[in-house]
């Protein structure tokens, strides 16, 4: 049974993603249109990543200094101002200036997501919940890349959609009864901590921040560079997000019955081989077959993460839920931050194969240490839902002792 807390929460996710899934694809377009090397638009994209770094160890601090909510909104509201700023200048150095500060505040707005989420489930159901989270950011991330083929011949007025969306996400969690799970009892975590309780899940994080991040900052100058007019673009690029609405759950749900890395390990082969064939058709794939492969990527790719989250807290005591969620996101984070600049560094020498390239290789990567991970502890040794106390949000964290991987 998923509270209303939850549901409030993912409420407030789907405007912040519908927003947030604009405002990236939004930058990349308009430092195409301003002429930018792909490497420098690599550049600017990564600011967002360092950003990301830096939340890391911001939003912790300030999550246990005055709670889930007004965080939230102290950084909802200040990412809302800083994107109106893009269009005043249109400077790469003053971009990346702006990317970070939009990174710190999105991360620490999914920091405190996803470590709400976590206190509030179990190993037996986290799966799914974390599916449904990913559900809600994916299918509202896609449905903000459609908000491109708004008329803006000022150059201002999707920005302002952006801002507007990033405001209203504050509304769900201010004005709905919702509660919060309680802090009190929460320590940092170290990375190495995690890799002691799951190797898979510090690689995997990392190189979803590797993938993913190249795939959303460079993949709308990938389209236009394979022919795609604007408006097809921003089809290819709301589809693969949307079509995660379909696999996300199932995939999930999957997860909490079997071993979390064999399905990452199949997951991560399968986004590799749906490159191959990209980049095997070249130029004789039709617009309409390019577009369904990349979807089929993303809704093969996009699910790992939440896989992985969920396996690092299988194998993490409660009161470490707040300090692991901020770890995975500086994990995430220095993956993120050279995607944008390996990809675009590739495709400055390669054209577009350099995406495709790049793409095979961060997938079959990790495919090929989650098949190291099974071939050293080959026994599945996930935590039972018994074992972890479902924290309400007037309790302090339960301190279990959970196997490792």
């Amino acid at each position: 049974m998923i509270n209303t807390s939850i549901w409030v929460l993912l409420a407030s996710v789907a405007l912040l993603c519908l927003g947030y899934g604009l405002a990236g694809s939004l930058v990349s377009l308009a430092a195409n249109e301003a002429e930018f090397r792909t490497d420098v638009t690599g550049f600017v994209m990564a600011g967002f990543s360092v950003g990301l770094l830096a939340s890391a160890f911001v939003t912790p601090r300030l999550v246990r200094s005055v709670g889930h909510v007004r965080t939230f909104a102290g950084l909802a509201s200040t990412v809302s101002t800083v994107t109106l700023l893009f269009p005043l200048w249109v400077d790469p150095v003053f971009w990346f200036v702006l990317r970070f500060v939009v990174g710190l505040c999105v991360s620490g707005m999914f920091i405190v997501c996803e470590s709400w989420l976590n206190a509030t489930s179990s190993n037996r159901n986290r799966g799914q919940i974390m599916s449904l989270y990913m559900i809600v950011i994916y299918g509202a991330l896609g449905l903000g890349q459609f908000l491109l083929n708004v008329s803006d011949e000022s150059g201002f007025v999707r920005f302002i959609i952006v801002s507007c969306l990033l405001s209203m996400a504050l509304v769900p969690l201010i004005l709905l009864p919702s509660e919060a799970p309680s802090v009190e009892g929460a320590r940092p975590v170290s990375a190495a901590e995690i890799w002691r309780a799951s190797p898979l899940a510090v690689v995997g994080v990392l190189a979803c921040g590797l993938g993913q991040s190249a795939f959303f900052a460079l993949g709308v100058v990938f389209g236009l560079a394979k022919g795609l007019p604007l408006s097809l673009v921003s089809v290819m690029m709301a589809l693969p997000p949307l079509g995660v609405i379909l696999s996300q759950y199932p995939i999930g749900w999957i997860s909490d019955r079997f071993d979390r890395r064999t399905i990452i390990m199949l997951l991560s082969f399968a986004a590799a081989v749906v490159c191959v064939l990209i980049m095997a058709g070249g130029n004789y794939l039709s617009r309409a077959l390019l577009i369904a492969l990349v979807t089929a990527f993303g809704v093969i790719s996009l699910p790992i993460y939440s896989l992985v989250v969920a396996h690092a807290n299988d194998h993490l005591a409660k009161d470490q839920v707040l300090g692991a969620s901020a770890r995975l996101v500086l994990l995430y984070g220095a993956g993120s931050i050279l995607g944008p600049i390996l990809v675009g560094a590739m495709m400055g020498r390669l054209g577009h194969d350099g995406f495709l390239l790049y793409m095979i290789a961060v997938h079959l990567g990790l495919a090929a240490f989650a098949v190291w991970r099974r071939w050293r502890k080959p026994e599945h040794l996930k935590a039972k839902g018994s074992e972890v106390m479902t924290v309400s949000p007037v309790t302090s964290p339960a301190s279990p002792q959970v196997p490792k991987e």
